[in-house]
């Protein structure tokens, strides 16, 4: 059995709530590892709106400095601090928002109930910034009018399914079953293969990513660091009736997105981050669809397994 790995919108809106729309802010979970990205204003209003249980978040990722991405993070540590949190809550993100933490805190007298560890990113090169037991999270440079980061959540190999009928077979020793569920295979002292692990064991299932893209140009640069992901979201401001719009503003446009997508060879596209002008969004989503047919709209609310 595969362990959970999902992806729920919490608000899919650029710069401005409106249409009933939020700003952006999403919820991973992967194998029970709750990850917030992003954190724009009103994200844990809309955490209790859809029932998540946020004191499990242990990480946070914020991919720039412009507002509409983390001005509502000191509402939720507040919010952490005020329910006695005790446990660690690491923070991932540019520099300088450490500062803008420590600053609101000093200055409203709070000392947390909780440690806070801050992590900055490097919004020139990919990285390797979080690696636990069943998971790996790299960041990967976008080219916005400040510095920005994406993220690529992967997950990593669990342990091998051992094929029933062969086990029925043989009666294998712990220690062998242990090597084999470890991808290993079982030896002798001399190094003999007792029992090999491609004849007790599964192939290994293919491992799944999410790559998240918050703002940013159209850039195929950013592909080789998204390729073949199971699920990409990148953002989709504008429509191709305001094609200049996107290039002044260094965002996209959902056509543009889909290119982005075809070229990565990505499984789905989820799409967001949608400008104030756009009340209906389906012109958005054919623009997308008609150059990468697996084109999706990000929903408030809803949640996405990558399977």
């Amino acid at each position: 059995m595969r362990l959970d790995f999902q992806v729920t919108v919490l608000g899919s809106n650029s710069a401005i709530p409106s249409h009933g729309r939020n700003q952006t802010s999403q919820l991973v979970n992967i194998a029970n590892n709750f990850l917030l990205i992003d954190c724009g204003e009103g994200t844990q209003i809309q955490l209790r709106k859809f029932k998540l249980k946020f004191s499990k978040i242990d990480f946070i990722f914020i991919s720039h400095l412009h507002g509409d991405h983390y001005f509502g993070l000191m509402g939720l540590i507040s919010s952490f601090h005020l329910n006695k949190r005790r446990k660690l809550l690491t923070i991932f993100g540019p520099n300088g928002l450490d500062e803008i933490i420590t600053v609101q805190l000093r200055h409203s007298n709070t000392r947390l109930n909780f440690p806070l560890r801050f992590v900055p990113t490097n919004p020139e090169n990919k990285a390797l910034i979080l690696e636990e037991k069943d998971f790996k999270v790299f960041s990967f440079p976008l080219k916005h009018r400040i510095p920005c980061t994406g993220f690529l959540i992967q997950e990593k190999h669990g342990l091998r399914n051992l094929i029933k009928e062969k086990l029925m077979e043989s009666k294998l020793p712990i220690e062998a079953i242990r090597h084999l569920r470890e991808g290993k295979d079982f030896t002798d002292e001399e190094g003999n293969v007792l029992y090999a692990v491609e004849d007790y064991a599964y192939p290994k299932r293919k491992i799944r990513t999410y790559a998240f893209c918050s703002d940013t140009i159209y850039d195929p640069q950013i592909i080789p660091y998204i390729a073949g992901a199971d699920l990409l979201y990148h953002e989709a401001t504008f429509g191709n009736d305001e094609e200049h719009r996107a290039a002044e503003t260094f965002h996209s446009t959902a056509a543009q997105a889909g290119k982005i997508a075809k070229e990565a060879g990505v499984s789905r596209l989820l799409l967001g981050h949608y400008s104030t002008r756009y009340l209906d969004l389906s012109p958005i989503l054919d623009q997308a669809k008609a150059e990468f047919p697996e084109s999706y709209l990000s929903e408030e609310g809803i949640t996405y397994s990558i399977d």
